[in-house]
C-alpha cells in the first residue's frame, strides 16, 4: 500500500453470517426495499432505530412475509451485530420466562435495530439469489472465474453457486455491482424520484454513511489500523475525493459513489489472502498406501476481531483436537474432511462444515452460526446461536440452540437430537459468548426455501422437503464422552437432557446394574470368570469393528513424537489453554498442529 493511499473492502462477517444461504423471497427485491426505505423515514418509531413491532408491521402487513420469516431476518441481524455476553444471557433468561405467545411478543417488542443498517442487511440477502443464467450454466454472469473442475456431482454443481458466504471475491463483486443501489437506500426521501431512485444532485449525510460501515471498512497508508468507512471518508485524502462538506456534514451521492468504487479492493483478511499468505500447516500421512495431505491456514496473527479465520481442509482418517486461545472468536471453515474426528473445544465465532463425509465434529460454543453444507454422514455436536443445514444427507446434529434450526433445500435424512456431551470448560465457554441452556429450540426446525418458509400448498423443488428430517427417537439415544482430560468445573450436560431421553438413559443404566447383579450372583469360579471375560471382550471388539468405532478409538492413541520429550499424562490429555492433539490410526509419523 502506497503512503497516503486508502483501501476500502467489504467486511467479511455481514456476508458470512448475515446472508442466509438461500435465495431471498421476491418481496425483498430492490423495488420493495426502496418503498420500505421511504416508509421508515416518514413514520414514527421507524428511524433511526426500527423496533421489532414496526418491522413486523412492515414485513407482515406491507411485504406479506410470514411472521416466522420476519422474525428470522430480525433475529439474524441481531446475531450479526452482536451484544455483550451479559446482555445475551439476560435476554435468554427473559425469553425462558415467557409462558405464552403474547408474553414472547411483548418481550420481543423491546428489541430494536439500526434502521439503515437493517435495510442494507436485507439488501445483501441478494448475495445468494440465483439468476436465470446461473440456473442454466451453474455460475453467475459475467464471471472472471472458470467453473470448478472439482464439482463431481450434479448436486455439487447445482449448489456451489449458492454457497458464496465465504467467497470474498463474490463479496467484492457484489458490492462493486450494487453499490449505487445500496447508497440510494440511504438517501432521504425528499431527494428521490417517485420510483425511489436518487435525483441527480442528491446528497447523503454522514449519519447515513455510518450505516454503510456495516458492510465496508478500510485502512489508510499512514495507519494500517482498520477503520469503519465513514471515518475514512470524513478525513484524510478521501474527504476531498468524496466531496465531504463539514458544513452540511454530507457527501454528493455521485462523487461518493465514484470515490468508493475507486478505493474498493479485495479484503486483505479474507479467505483469498488467508490461503495465499496466512500461516499454514500441511502434513503427510501414509494411509492405506496413499498419501493424504491435511492443510490448515489461519490469519489469527494479523486479522482484527471479526475477520479472524482458520481454514481446515482434507483431514483424512485422523483425530484432530484443539483447545487454544488462538481459536477463540474465530470463524472456522472445515472443508473436504472425511473419516475424521475433529474436536475444537474453544469458544468460536462461527463454523462452516463444507463437503465433509463420514466424520464427527465436536465444537466449543459457537457465538453465531454453524452452517453445514453439502455434507454426507456427518455428526456435528455443538452449542450454537444458530444451526443451518443445506444440501446434506444422512447427517445427525446434536445441538443446544436458542433459535430454531434452519433446514434449507437439498437435505435428505437429517436427524436432529439434543446436545449430549460436556467437557470441563464448557459452561465457562458458554458464558463467555452469551449462550445459556434455555430457551432450547433444537426440536422445532424452520424449513426455508426460495418461496420463504415451507407451506404445503407451495411445495416445489426449490423448497425443503418436510420429510427431510426426523427427531432422534429416544430409543436410539446415547450420551457422548469427550475423550480428553482438561481442567474445569463442568461435569454434566449443561441444562440436563429432555425428560424422555433422560428416562431412556436411566433405563439403560438399570439394565447394566441388573447385568452386573446377575454376573455376581452366578458365583463363577476363577476359570469361568476368565472365560466369560474373554467372551465379552471378543464380542465387544466384534461390535467395534462392525460399528466403525474401532477407528475412532485407535486414532486416540498418541503418536510417538521423536522431537519432543515423551508426555507425562495419559493419551489425549489437554494440559493448557493452547494445546493440540493429533492422532492417526497408525499412531506414528505425525506432527502436532501448531494452529
Amino acid at each position: 500500500m502506497e503512503a497516503g493511499s486508502v483501501s476500502i473492502w467489504p467486511r467479511m462477517e455481514p456476508f458470512l453470517l448475515g446472508a442466509l444461504q438461500v435465495a431471498p423471497p421476491s418481496k425483498l427485491s430492490l423495488h420493495y426495499l426502496r418503498k420500505m426505505a421511504t416508509y421508515v423515514r416518514t413514520r414514527d418509531g421507524c428511524f433511526p432505530v426500527l423496533s421489532w413491532s414496526m418491522w413486523r408491521h412492515i414485513a407482515c402487513g406491507k411485504l406479506q412475509l410470514p411472521d416466522d420469516l420476519a422474525w428470522l431476518y430480525f433475529e439474524t441481524f441481531d446475531l450479526l451485530v452482536g451484544h455483550a455476553p451479559e446482555k445475551r444471557l439476560e435476554w435468554a433468561e427473559s425469553l425462558s420466562q415467557c409462558s405464552s405467545q403474547s408474553e414472547l411478543d411483548h418481550q420481543r417488542s423491546k428489541l430494536s435495530v439500526d434502521t439503515l443498517q437493517f435495510l442494507l442487511f436485507l439488501y445483501i440477502q441478494q448475495l445468494n439469489r440465483v439468476s436465470l443464467r446461473t440456473s442454466l450454466i451453474g455460475e453467475e454472469w459475467p464471471s472472471h472465474r472458470a467453473r470448478s473442475p472439482s464439482s463431481s456431482s450434479d448436486r455439487e454443481a447445482k449448489t456451489s453457486s449458492q454457497n458464496k458466504n465465504w467467497d470474498d471475491q463474490a463479496h467484492l463483486s457484489f458490492v462493486h455491482s450494487h453499490l449505487a443501489e445500496m447508497l440510494e437506500l440511504l438517501v432521504e426521501p425528499g431527494q428521490l424520484t417517485g420510483s425511489g431512485q436518487a435525483i441527480r444532485d442528491s446528497q447523503i449525510s454522514l449519519e447515513a454513511v455510518r450505516g454503510l460501515s456495516l458492510l465496508l471498512e478500510g485502512s489508510s497508508g499512514h495507519s494500517r489500523a482498520v477503520q469503519p468507512v465513514h471515518r475514512l471518508l470524513s478525513k484524510g485524502p478521501l474527504q476531498t475525493q468524496a466531496g465531504y462538506s463539514s458544513l452540511s456534514r454530507s457527501f454528493p451521492l455521485h462523487q461518493l459513489l465514484s470515490c468508493l468504487r475507486h478505493s474498493l479492493t479485495l479484503n486483505p483478511f479474507g479467505i483469498t489472502a488467508c490461503l495465499r499468505s496466512g500461516k499454514k500447516l500441511a502434513w503427510a500421512q501414509q494411509v492405506e498406501g496413499s498419501m493424504k495431505k491435511a492443510k490448515i491456514a489461519r490469519n489469527t496473527h494479523v486479522a482484527p476481531p471479526g475477520s479472524k479465520m482458520v481454514l481446515m481442509s482434507q483431514v483424512f482418517k485422523q483425530t484432530l483436537a484443539k483447545d487454544s486461545d488462538k481459536l477463540t472468536g474465530t470463524n472456522i471453515k472445515i472443508h473436504r474432511c472425511s473419516d475424521a474426528f475433529i474436536y475444537l473445544l474453544s469458544p468460536l465465532r462461527s463454523v462452516s462444515v463444507d463437503k465433509c463425509r463420514d466424520s464427527t465434529i465436536v465444537l466449543g460454543p459457537v457465538e453465531t452460526s454453524v452452517h453445514i453444507h453439502n455434507c454426507e454422514n456427518v455428526r456435528v455436536v455443538c452449542v450454537a446461536g444458530r444451526i443451518a443445514v443445506g444440501a446434506s444427507s444422512h447427517c445427525t446434529i446434536h445441538v443446544l440452540t436458542p433459535t430454531r434450526p434452519l433446514l434449507l433445500p437439498g437435505n435428505t435424512d437429517i436427524t436432529l437430537a439434543p446436545f449430549h456431551t460436556h467437557y470441563p470448560c464448557l459452561e465457562d465457554h458458554m458464558a463467555s459468548v452469551g449462550l445459556a441452556v434455555v430457551p432450547s429450540a433444537w426440536d422445532r426446525p424452520l424449513l426455508l426455501g426460495t418461496e420463504g418458509l415451507f407451506t404445503p400448498s407451495l411445495n416445489s423443488s426449490s423448497n425443503p422437503d418436510p420429510s427431510c428430517y426426523r427427531l432422534l427417537p429416544a430409543s436410539e439415544f446415547h450420551t457422548m464422552v469427550v475423550p480428553f482430560q482438561m481442567e474445569g468445573d463442568t461435569c454434566e450436560v449443561p441444562g440436563g437432557l429432555p425428560a424422555q431421553y433422560q428416562a431412556v438413559l436411566e433405563e439403560k443404566q438399570q439394565r447394566i446394574q441388573n447385568w452386573q447383579k446377575t454376573v455376581k450372583e452366578a458365583q463363577l469360579n476363577k476359570k469361568q470368570r476368565r472365560q466369560f471375560q474373554e467372551l465379552v471382550e471378543r464380542k465387544f471388539h466384534e461390535w467395534l469393528l462392525e460399528s466403525g468405532h474401532k477407528q475412532e478409538l485407535d486414532s486416540l492413541i498418541p503418536p510417538t513424537l521423536h522431537s519432543q520429550e515423551p508426555p507425562n499424562g495419559p493419551a489425549g490429555d489437554f494440559k493448557s489453554n493452547d494445546t493440540t492433539y493429533v492422532g492417526t490410526r497408525q499412531g506414528a509419523g505425525q506432527t502436532p498442529m501448531a494452529c
